[in-house]
């Protein structure tokens, strides 16, 4: 049924639990008891209305919460999409074509509902404003986001659209809905852990069909949808010249420019050079839409029958479209259970099917498999465990990414950034100043930096920190980890979030993804702190290994899992071994973090990248185009490593670094972060300084 609450600290009503709308009527909800009083009066007005239906993230009749609730209740539904270059600016090329594809599909299944979907361009409080006041309308419905950009513009719109119906008897708000995948309540019920979660055996919801669309009943100009070329051209056009030659930068693998910068090197490479560009033949009823040919797209029905071939791998088929399925499941098969994601996560991300519609399907066909039975002991089929796996891994994330928007309890505000589909929490401290970044190590969290935001926000910075996709409480996706794959995200997270070059700061791990950033794009660093970094001096350097396909064994399934029963038996003690100054440091709130994260879905395929990890590039390769601007600041206790030898070969190798040695071990920023919070403060100010000095003089 239908429950409305008003979440602090925003007056939104939110359509939160649909686990009792059944499948063979649909359209039944129920008011809260706080409003049953209003009911007979609230509803005829209702049904005499006029709602919008915002659709963003949800392109699809199909399995659709808000599409049920407004054919229930409002005489007449306009369906909407904005192309809002805010939003749609974060796309890929490749994600842009999925996006046409799928609003194509999604007009014409809402004209065979008697409907159709009303294309608008501009920003979308702007449009909405003006079409509540073209067609008169009570209501807006749009399905709850948890990125911070959506959520702002949903409040943007929430603002515009209280000040256009403020006439009206009653206030009028936006509706937010949810595909709830558990029969949750309330957030707080939320468990801790996804350990906890599979104890409670929460009942899930079953998938809706699509109900009878009230036809619109308005003389509206439906607009049309843009080509592609048009769709590129709106996009540059209402975007700034400095963020559209940074935009640029994403559309270049790490992988490529560092190929190329070997060779502007003179210095050989080792390794196989491959190319992305291999051509290969699409059936004219293809379900790879897009110019790559390597994800599934089009409309729902076209993604259902896709999903349908996935799950029938192993039986093999003579339908050419589904061996086209087949092939790809081959290619993107880059460790077990991968290729789910790979084909069909961003169709998932756009909501052309639901998360809970995959699992509906794969449970029903696996039923099918086994005479209508479950087995204890796992799935039959290798696609099925996939496709269940995906989509229950990114509904516990998405229900955590929510919570922390509504429920923060943490230390700094989080936000919620979405990369290549996959949620990735960070926060920000400070509202001026230079722009700082702070990227944590192997197995930590933006909260490692529970004691330096703050202080360094104080010494008149903007700081940012992110928790790494893998880690913490961002997600754990089903794909191969790298160092360049962490690389890129750093790039695409100063450009789509930062907007502006930061000063760039990591520890263990992190310093070397760090380097990695600051030497493939070096335009938007100003400058890099390295503290007790991984990495290591190779002198005199005359190759530099490319990373090679990396791919599962057997050795590195097991070893995943050996490492995991020893961190989650010895977390405790491993901590406060990096640690050797201030023990006490290492308190139980961050081991508990650290212990919880490890019962997280995907955990082990994190685990299992620590094997394929490179580390080969050497730190004096990607760091030599940054004379001047490297501070390394080391704790010489590091029980990981031997500090003074690295310090040794850093000075000799690396040109013009800065080097700070201080009483601390493996995490001097979190050990002693008054200390590092002032070294930083100082560097900054320095750096700053000379960068305006070098731009005087100009």
């Amino acid at each position: 049924m239908a429950l409305f609450v008003s979440p602090h600290p925003l007056s939104i009503r939110l359509l939160s639990r649909s686990s009792d709308l059944s499948l063979r009527n649909p359209c039944r909800f129920r008011l809260s008891a706080s409003s049953s009083t209003a009911a007979p009066a609230a509803e005829r007005d209702k049904r005499n209305g006029v709602a919008i239906l915002w659709y963003k993230h949800d392109l699809r009749v199909d399995d659709h919460p808000g599409l049920v609730a407004a054919a229930a209740r409002y005489r007449s539904v306009v369906p909407l999409y904005v192309f809002d270059h805010r939003l749609l600016s974060r796309f890929s090329d490749e994600v842009l074509e999925l996006l046409l594809h799928a609003l194509s599909d999604l007009k014409y299944s809402l004209r065979e509902h008697s409907s159709d979907l009303l294309i608008r361009y501009g920003s979308a409080e702007k449009v909405i404003q003006e079409l509540v006041k073209e067609v008169n309308a009570t209501c807006l419905l749009t399905e709850e986001e948890v990125e911070y950009d959506m959520m702002k513009t949903i409040n943007a719109v929430r603002e515009t659209f209280a000040k256009v119906t403020s006439h009206l008897e009653r206030n009028r708000d936006i509706e937010l809905w949810r595909t709830p995948f558990y029969d949750l309540e309330n957030l707080e019920d939320l468990p801790l852990s996804h350990e906890d979660l599979k104890k409670h055996e929460i009942p899930l919801v079953s998938p809706f069909l699509c109900p009878a669309v009230p036809a619109a009943q308005l003389n509206l100009d439906w607009g049309h949808l843009p080509t592609f070329d048009y769709l590129k051209e709106f996009i540059n056009g209402n975007t700034y010249k400095l963020k559209r030659s940074w935009t640029s930068l994403k559309e270049t693998s790490a992988e490529n420019i560092l190929q190329k910068a070997i060779v502007r090197s003179e210095t050989s490479i080792t390794g196989d050079v491959q190319s992305n560009h291999a051509s290969r033949k699409r059936m004219d009823n293809s379900v790879f839409v897009t110019q790559s040919g390597k994800i599934v797209g089009g409309g729902t029905l076209a993604v259902l029958n896709a999903l349908a071939a996935y799950l029938r791998y192993l039986e093999g088929t003579a339908r050419g479209d589904w061996q086209e399925v087949h092939d790809r499941i081959r290619e993107a098969e880059s460790r077990d259970g991968a290729s789910f994601y790979a084909l069909f996560g961003p169709a998932l991300s756009l909501g052309i099917l639901s998360r809970r519609r995959v699992y509906y399907e794969a449970i029903k066909y696996e039923k099918e498999r086994n005479a209508g039975f479950l087995s204890p002991f796992g799935y039959s089929a290798s696609t099925v465990a996939a496709a269940v796996d995906a989509v229950c891994s990114m509904e516990w994330y998405w229900l955590m990414a929510l919570k922390s928007q509504k429920i923060n309890r943490g230390m700094h505000s989080v936000r919620i950034w979405r990369w290549k589909g996959h949620l990735i929490q960070y926060t920000i401290i400070g509202d001026k100043g230079p722009a700082v970044l702070l990227v944590h190590g192997f197995g930590a969290f933006l909260e490692h930096f529970r004691d330096n935001l703050v202080g360094i926000s104080d010494g008149g910075n903007r700081v940012w920190a992110i928790t790494l996709l893998g880690f913490g409480r961002s997600e754990k996706p089903n794909i191969v980890y790298t160092e360049l794959m962490w690389a890129e995200l750093l790039r695409d997270f100063v450009i789509e979030v930062v907007g502006e070059p930061i000063h760039l700061v990591g520890n263990s791990i992190g310093g070397y993804v760090a380097a990695i950033f600051a030497g493939l794009w070096p335009t938007l660093a100003k400058s890099l702190v390295l503290m007790n970094s991984a990495g290591d001096v190779v002198p005199g350097y005359s190759s530099i290994p490319l990373p090679k396909e990396r791919r599962t064994s057997g050795a590195t399934w097991l070893g995943a899992r050996l490492l995991l029963f020893y961190l989650r038996s010895s977390i405790g003690q491993i901590v406060r071994n990096c640690y050797p100054v201030k023990t006490e440091r290492a308190d139980k709130w961050l081991i508990n973090e650290m212990l919880r994260s490890s019962y997280d879905p995907g955990v082990l395929v994190v685990l299992e990248g620590i094997f394929s990890f490179n580390l080969s590039i050497p730190l004096n390769f990607l760091l030599k185009g940054f004379n001047g601007k490297v501070l390394v600041v080391q704790g010489m206790k590091d029980p990981i490593s031997n500090s003074k030898s690295k310090l040794a070969m850093l000075t000799e190798h690396c040109m013009g670094i800065l080097t700070r040695e201080i009483d601390a071990g493996h995490c001097p920023h979190d050990e002693v972060p008054e200390l590092v919070n002032s070294i930083l403060c100082e560097w900054i100010v320095e750096v700053e300084d000379k960068l305006h000095h070098i731009e005087s003089c100009k």
